[in-house]
């Protein structure tokens, strides 16, 4: 995949009280290259309970194109793939969440815990032009992990 038409992706994932920061960060890194910087931050919750949230900006191309990786090559991807014109915004931003107890395992799959919001480059900047990017751009992905080495 030459071209990553996205000028950055946004991965956010809280830790509350009741789990272990350690684990919710690991599951935020199975997007993650290596040794790519996390960032830390706590709230409060409604009733004073504490939060941390962990969270990452994608925005080099080799970057993405490794966070891209990882959804092209998800069990559930066609799901991803087929649910695009849902999933973008008329502000050109693309909206995935991502299950936090699989992606602690190493895994990605659809579901909850975890935040994946992408801007999608279109010129002009058009849903339907960003939809047909993210399309073409996640589907060079899925390709690249289906190729035998």
């Amino acid at each position: 995949m030459a071209r990553v038409p996205f000028h950055y992706v946004d991965l956010r994932a809280f830790s509350y009280e009741t789990e272990d920061e350690k684990r919710v960060e690991a599951a935020l890194r199975t997007f993650l290259p290596e040794e790519f910087e996390v960032e830390r931050s706590e709230s409060r919750g409604h009733h004073g309970d504490r939060i941390v949230v962990r969270s990452a900006r994608v925005e080099r191309a080799d970057d993405l194109r490794h966070v891209l990786a990882r959804i092209g090559a998800a069990p559930d991807y066609d799901r991803v793939f087929d649910e695009l014109d849902d999933r973008i915004t008329d502000n050109c931003e693309l909206f995935l969440r991502f299950d936090k107890q699989v992606a602690f395992r190493g895994e990605v799959r659809l579901g909850d815990g975890i935040t994946f919001r992408a801007k999608v480059e279109a010129y002009p900047a058009k849903r339907e032009a960003a939809v047909e990017n993210a399309r073409e751009a996640l589907d060079a992905a899925h390709e690249e992990t289906e190729r035998p080495d």
